[in-house]
């Protein structure tokens, strides 16, 4: 009955919700997100520098994350290098005095807190050129605006950034009374010209005071109240903001420092002024202020103007658009062509008469469909991680945001699960289910940013590995059995594997080597290519024939490990390699290879891995060693379950060794000869029983056959700022926005999938001629990107 109720359920489910369903559900809901933001845009504005000026939340503690954009941690190199020749000025009262330290301790960390609090304090660092000066000013008054009309004479050189605020003083000396505000009120009014003027040729902010902790007050500080304190900020914001009267105010309302201190006042010491913590988190919102305008850091969107769209971007819209007008033309023709030939009632017999029979769809409709649908996903691949209009917020690391959703989908994984066709080792289904799971595990590891927690680190750069053992196997199965190493084949696997990251390095403006794991399997399956493909040929057929020529694919295997063993531990000869042109375009990563060096080194042996073991296991299931029946185990009982005993072992010995390991360098170092005991456990726990070997999870496989572009897509339209952040559609629920971004970005990976399977279909045809003069085209094509990429990279120098 079980059984029964659960197929019953999962046809309901396929029948009321397929996947064009979802895919135009998922349409509908990015154009009604894209109307929504860009109303609230045109209605709230389009600066986010509004927003990380006045509002934003904690992540956890000391992560204080701005209303819809990413705050980027300043290191002491990136502020000086923004900060130089610059002069910084904080006037005020203690809490300006605190903020300034704080300020000048993101340039110079030793700086202390020491001198006479009640006087001026200079700093200066002469290497940088930075100057940072504290003015001390407690009250609003004359002596206050004499110091801001100095800097408004011509005559005089004017700081480049002004931060003032001041209040509780004239709170404290004046006992609270109504004649103080009053008097505030009159003294700001006459200051504002001054800031006003001094807004137009430098950055003006004005501090709002902070909330108090009234329980920790002493005597002398108790008609500081937090009452009194927001009739003071209420009137320097009425004043400061009508200060201009046809035009928005240029004075900044420093506000955040509100809400941050509402979180922690009580951490005070003494109930008026901040914790250290939250004092460098509003010092930090100001660097990110000044500098990200400067800088442009990737993970720093605050303050940010849109990148100018490049030559090729604007040729890639040009191409897009005319795809998409081009495929409106010719389905209004076909349309009209289809009105003409419908079937017509005959007034004799009243039947009706089919006046042609339904054509097939011709290669140039499915190629002008193919990139109208392109054309559409890479505009909203554009207006997520480039035109400012979604929002992006930071990652934030806690273990429940990482192991709650693996625990939801394993239980989606098991719920979902059917009979494979057949029983072999890594056959089609467990392989696609293997791909599946980890590509999901890896999802969640990034947009939970468990990058920070190094046992989770360690274990998804297994999964990494794996993917790559799977291309040695797959790529060698087929070499080996198939001995199909012609031209066809291999531009197939290329263009399936690079189509998509090819498309996105124009759109995107990145590198190709930005999206290291497509050029790391590209590579990877040439040197396999080159491998098996070079004289002598060897495969299964020829093999089977005579033993030695096991024995010579061995000594093909044995060089090809001496090759990647000398580039390994020779990064000087690596690097000549890729950095020779046009190489060096493809592999180059903020001008040099390094990162590509990295990469590759870090998973060098496991393709390797991925090859022996297909060789050695199809050798022996040509010899009938492995019992591969349905319901079987691999080998006879005791060898059966030795192999398990083993294999289990193994594998959390490995999970005990990554959990254990001290820091990133030391476990990197010995990944790429120990990664490979831990998916060999895997596939023995998987195949070894004959249950486990006849059932998968469709749930997994579906996930699996798009992984792709699963991991590609993530960069731009589910995580943001090039994976450094989160894309918001919806902001303030982080449930709904995970679960609805999710979902479009699912949609749109199964999307690109067909479109490249349709793509593969006309562009590489089978026919040998043809596909020459494709490939002359494509090579043109990329002559002309690397010839646009040189402009390009001129201009920008």
């Amino acid at each position: 009955m079980a059984a029964l109720a659960y197929n019953l359920g999962k046809r309901e489910i396929n029948h009321y919700f397929s996947v064009r369903s979802a895919k135009l559900l998922a349409l509908v809901a990015v154009l009604l997100l894209a109307a929504c933001h860009l109303a609230s845009r045109r209605y709230r504005g389009n600066d986010s520098c509004e927003y990380l000026l006045s509002s934003g939340r904690f992540l956890g503690e000391k992560v204080w994350q701005p209303h819809s954009c990413m705050m980027h941690k300043y290191k002491i190199s990136e502020a000086k290098n923004c900060l130089v020749d610059k002069h910084i000025a904080f006037i005020g009262d203690s809490r300006i005095r605190q903020l300034f330290y704080s300020f000048v301790k993101i340039i110079n960390p030793q700086f202390k807190e020491e001198g006479n609090k009640h006087e001026n304090i200079p700093f200066e660092d002469k290497i940088a050129s930075v100057k940072v000066d504290f003015l001390w000013h407690p009250e609003v008054n004359g002596s206050m605006k004499q110091c801001i009309k100095v800097w408004t004479e011509d005559s005089v050189a004017k700081p480049h950034v002004i931060v003032a605020g001041a209040a509780t003083w004239s709170i404290k000396i004046h006992n609270g009374s109504n004649e103080a505000l009053s008097q505030y009120k009159t003294n700001i009014t006459s200051i504002a010209p001054l800031l006003e003027k001094l807004a137009k040729t430098s950055d003006v902010y004005w501090v709002l005071q902070d909330p108090v902790y009234e329980d920790l007050l002493s005597e002398n500080r108790k008609m500081i109240t937090n009452e009194k304190i927001d009739a003071y900020n209420e009137a320097a914001v009425s004043i400061l903001n009508s200060s201009t009267r046809n035009s928005k105010s240029n004075v900044k309302m420093f506000s955040v420092s509100k809400l941050i201190a509402q979180e922690t006042i009580m951490e005070s010491l003494d109930g008026l002024h901040l914790p250290e913590s939250s004092r460098e988190t509003s010092a930090m919102i100001l660097m990110n202020v000044y500098c990200n305008k400067i800088l442009k850091p990737v993970d720093g969107s605050c303050c940010q103007p849109r990148p100018p769209l490049t030559l090729m971007q604007k040729l890639a819209a040009c191409f897009f658009t005319l795809s998409i007008v081009g495929y409106l033309i010719f389905y209004i023709i076909h349309r009209n062509a289809h009105r003409k030939n419908k079937p017509c009632t005959d007034l004799e017999s009243g039947e009706e008469k089919k006046n042609i029979i339904n054509t097939p769809v011709s290669p140039l409709e499915i190629l002008l469909q193919s990139f109208c649908k392109l054309g559409l996903i890479m505009a909203y691949f554009y207006m997520c991680d480039r035109a400012n209009l979604f929002m992006k917020e930071n990652k934030f690391y806690t273990h429940s945001t990482f192991f709650i959703p693996i625990i939801y989908i394993l239980v989606l994984g098991v719920f979902y699960n059917e009979n494979t066709k057949e029983t072999k080792v890594l056959n089609r289904e467990q392989t696609d289910e293997w791909k599946g799971w980890m590509q999901l595990v890896i999802l969640i590891y990034h947009i939970s940013g468990a990058s920070t927690f190094l046992p989770v680190y360690m274990h998804v750069r297994v999964l990494v590995a794996a993917y790559l053992f799977q291309t040695g196997y797959g790529h060698f199965s087929y070499f080996w059995i198939k001995g199909d190493f012609g031209i066809h084949r291999v531009c197939q696997v290329l263009f399936r594997l690079n189509f998509l990251v090819v498309v996105l390095c124009i759109v995107m403006d990145q590198p190709y080597q930005f999206y290291y794991f497509v050029p790391l399997v590209t590579v990877w399956f040439m040197v396999i290519y080159v491998t098996l493909a070079l004289w002598p040929q060897i495969i299964q057929k020829k093999a089977n024939g005579n033993c030695f020529w096991h024995f010579g694919l061995l000594l093909k295997l044995a060089f090809l490990l001496l090759c990647i063993c000398f580039l390994a531990y020779s990064q000087g000869a690596f690097e000549k390699i890729f950095s020779l042109w046009p190489l060096s375009k493809c592999f180059e990563l903020k001008g040099n290879v390094y990162e590509w060096w990295f990469r590759w080194r870090l998973d060098r042996y496991i393709v390797f891995h991925g090859m022996l073991f297909a060789f050695i296991y199809l050798a022996l299931q040509k010899r009938q060693v492995l019992s591969e029946g349905k319901g079987e185990p691999l080998f006879s009982n005791k060898i059966s379950n030795f192999l398990l005993f083993i294999s289990v072992v193994s594998f959390l010995t490995y999970s005990i060794w990554a959990s254990s390991c001290k820091n990133k360098a030391e476990c990197n170092e010995l990944h790429p000869s120990v990664s490979v005991v831990q998916i060999l456990a895997f596939i023995l726990i998987r195949n070894i029983p004959g249950c486990a070997r006849s059932v998968y999870s469709t749930f997994f496989a579906w996930f699996g056959k798009i992984s792709l572009e699963l991991f590609i897509c993530q960069y731009h339209i589910w995580l943001a700022a090039d994976t450094r952040g989160i894309l918001v559609l919806i902001p303030g629920n982080p449930m709904l926005n995970i679960i609805v971004s999710t979902f479009i970005f699912v949609c749109v990976a199964h999307e690109i999938s067909q479109i490249t399977n349709d793509l593969t279909q006309i562009i590489i045809p089978k026919d040998n001629s043809s596909l020459l003069k494709r490939l002359a085209c494509i090579a043109a094509f990329f002559c002309g990107l690397l010839i646009l990429s040189s402009i390009q990279d001129k201009s920008r120098h």
